[in-house]
């Protein structure tokens, strides 16, 4: 007999059909530039662990500490019985690395996306966001019930466009970005993109999920790397990439800090971030400020792979399946491939040669590449084990 759920196997084996399914790939072992896939040794090219700091024993120590004093949940939501003076330490050492008055710490980035989307807007604003912005930016956009409109990928003049033709019709409006896109690697222009809210009155909330860290003379991300510190922002990141350990945070001028603890419901109604993550990243927090030399290895071993894999490209023959490095100026890299049969196809063969990446299709991006994410801990052997294995492919 049919039932009115025989429609998910019907989806399902579309999703085969198109090359789309997904699965996980168990790992054991601690996380770093080598990784265990069942008995195999892979070098890692698929991790957001960007300063390689998920497995620093310094982190694992902080974490267990809380754990011992603490326990190892906050057993409710911080304005209830969940809050610990430790999640002000964290707030205090984000707001001080960003440059801003406050901050505020969410149990995941993706629920500071929600939350805080949905507080400063509401169904009679405008939203604008650009067309390659993160999944949780996108659905925090539509569950604020707020117009929502997207404009071309880092397109100022777009975004100018669409200013001019909706912005008078709406109380309130928000300009959504990520600093760095983490399906390509390349930056937004964003000084230009505050300078259209100025001249519109408009809001500006950037994700630095993967800027933390990473980006900018101190770490602080992009925002201090594209000279935007001091301007009107709402700066949104996650502590669970560069920083190695989970949860998401918020940083800007008191008022806004303020206001997101009375109106973010994604804060308000869940539990709060475990002693043993905050712990983490509190200590992350230190070693980002006071090890600019693991930030410059990082960098050493971007520029290397990227010059590499251009190199490799210049000479690839016609038939390649490899096609073009897209632009990038992160730890990202990218390299575009015709579909998803081959990008799938392709991660098999790079795993046969002991090499861990990562592989995105359709819907997620508009075509199929490979993708490397390069981490400070990553050897110059690595790097050319990779580039081997992309020669052989």
């Amino acid at each position: 007999m049919s039932t009115a759920y025989d429609w998910i196997s019907r989806a399902l084996k579309t999703i085969h059909k198109a090359d789309w399914h997904r699965s996980v790939q168990p790992l054991v072992g601690l996380p770093g530039p080598v990784v265990h896939l069942g008995d195999r040794a892979l070098v890692n090219f698929a991790s957001n662990d960007y300063l390689g700091l998920a497995g620093d024993p310094r982190l694992a120590a902080a974490a267990i500490a809380a754990i011992r004093a603490e326990g190892t949940g906050s057993t409710g939501s911080r304005l209830l019985s969940g809050h610990r003076p430790r999640h002000r330490d964290l707030e205090q050492a984000i707001a001080t690395l960003k440059g801003t008055d406050d901050a505020i710490v969410f149990s995941s980035g993706y629920l500071a996306n929600l939350g805080t989307i949905s507080a400063l807007v509401g169904h009679r604003d405008l939203v604008l966001s650009d067309q390659y912005n993160h999944s949780s930016l996108i659905t925090g956009a539509r569950a604020s019930g707020a117009t929502l409109e997207s404009y071309a990928h880092g397109d100022v003049a777009d975004l100018r466009r669409q200013l001019e033709t909706l912005r008078s019709r709406h109380r309130r409006c928000l300009i959504l970005t990520d600093t760095v896109f983490s399906m390509d690697g390349d930056l937004c222009p964003l000084p230009e993109i505050l300078d259209l809210a100025d001249a519109f009155d408009c809001m500006v909330l950037v994700d630095e999920a993967h800027g933390t860290g990473v980006l900018g003379a101190t770490g602080a991300g992009g925002v201090e790397a594209l000279g935007c510190r001091g301007r009107s922002l709402v700066q949104m990141g996650t502590l669970s990439k560069a920083l190695g350990s989970l949860g998401g945070y918020v940083a800007g001028d008191a008022a806004l800090i303020d206001f997101l603890r009375n109106r973010a419901p994604s804060w308000i109604y869940t539990t709060g971030l475990t002693p043993a993550d905050t712990a983490a990243a509190i200590a992350a927090l230190h070693i980002v400020q006071t090890e600019p030399e693991r930030r410059d290895r990082l960098w050493h071993n971007v520029h290397t792979l990227r010059s590499q894999v251009d190199d490799l490209l210049a000479i690839a023959p016609p038939h390649s399946p490899l096609r073009r490095r897209l632009p990038s100026d992160s730890p990202i890299l990218c390299i575009e491939l015709p579909d998803a049969t081959t990008a799938v196809a392709l991660r098999d063969r790079l795993q046969q040669a002991g090499i861990f990446l990562a592989v995105v299709r359709p819907p997620t991006v508009p075509t199929s590449r490979l993708r490397m994410t390069v981490m400070a801990t990553h050897t110059d052997g690595h790097i050319a084990q990779l580039v081997q294995g992309l020669r052989e492919l």
